[in-house]
């Protein structure tokens, strides 16, 4: 019986538990409508991601400064081989992304 029941507790512990993601990140400004159809807006707190439903938060850490912010999937994309996300110009400004950067993220909701 206690097996069964530390099991459980540890299925319930691992489920918890939030996973990061490591890839690189880059940043755009360009664009006039999103993919999920809201107008662009270069200084928010957007993201694009390939597979990642719209609306979901992530918290974004920049890997070299430690510097992390949430924000929000919006759009599709990279469409660069090798990067996870591409941020938003205000996004990759509040976490010090000039360029290509190597960041983590967490889901949040």
């Amino acid at each position: 019986m206690k097996l069964i029941a530390s099991a459980a507790f540890a299925v319930l512990l691992f489920a918890s538990t939030a996973h990061a993601s490591v890839g690189y990140a880059s940043w755009y400004k360009m664009g006039r409508v999103t993919a999920n159809g809201e107008r662009f807006k270069p200084m928010g707190f957007t993201c694009a991601h390939r597979s990642l439903r719209f609306g979901t938060k992530l918290k974004v850490t920049n890997l070299k400064n430690g510097r992390s912010i949430v924000v929000r999937v919006n759009d599709r994309g990279p469409f660069v081989r090798g990067r996870v996300m591409d941020l938003s110009m205000g996004a990759a400004r509040a976490i010090g992304v000039s360029g290509v950067a190597k960041i983590s993220y967490v889901v949040m909701n």
